[in-house]
């Protein structure tokens, strides 16, 4: 029996995704539609760690029928971190430093230009609103700048290394369209399947 590990990004990124549909809740139900046959045909599995439900969760202001649906057909795993061939307790302490190492870089580079900013202004800033008010702009700007910088091709949360380990530890096909997350899947060996692929699949089964 195959198996698949499916990411959250399928269902919401339209762009590079399954190419079954416009909209997260259109994807989602052909997605149910065809993971329920195959179950059926007892040809493939579906799985997901319990951080990418949250994560899907966190899109909806409820519990939706449809999704009750969707996770009705979806076998929900944690991976093993104890006992998986290499250390990956490490990479979740790592990934974890490494996020909140970016939090703090970035308050402290906004911190840096609202004094930069209020020692040039020409008009008096006497607090730290107005300054906030001035450098809106920068700060967006500086924001995405630094998150491309430090997060793209990488893996950037504990959901995401939840899915490595879990296609590892299954000898599951990892689906995702985070280049961060396949590109560290390569790196630790992992089954993939392009989205696309895996979206015809799921149609003609």
């Amino acid at each position: 029996m195959e198996k698949y590990v499916l990411d959250t990004n399928l269902f919401f990124n339209m762009e590079p995704g399954l190419g079954i549909g416009g909209k997260t809740n259109e994807v989602i139900e052909v997605t149910t539609t065809a993971l329920r046959r195959l179950k059926k045909e007892n040809k493939r599995q579906f799985l997901m760690p319990p951080s990418i439900v949250k994560e899907i969760k966190s899109f909806f202001e409820e519990e939706t029928q449809l999704l009750k649906e969707f996770f009705a057909e979806i076998t929900i795993k944690s991976p093993n971190i104890t006992d998986t061939i290499f250390p990956a307790s490490l990479f979740y302490i790592l990934v974890k430093e490494i996020r909140e190492r970016s939090r703090r870089g970035l308050e402290v580079a906004e911190d840096e230009l609202y004094k930069a900013v209020s020692s040039l202004a020409p008009i008096k800033l006497d607090n730290k609103m107005d300054i906030q008010i001035k450098t809106g702009l920068f700060t967006k700007s500086l924001r995405e700048r630094y998150r491309q910088s430090t997060r793209t091709k990488f893996l950037d949360s504990v959901a995401d290394l939840d899915l490595i380990v879990l296609a590892k530890e299954e000898d599951a096909y990892l689906i995702s369209t985070d280049e961060g997350v396949v590109v560290w899947g390569r790196r630790f060996g992992v089954k993939e399947m392009d989205p696309e692929v895996f979206g015809k699949i799921l149609t003609k089964g």
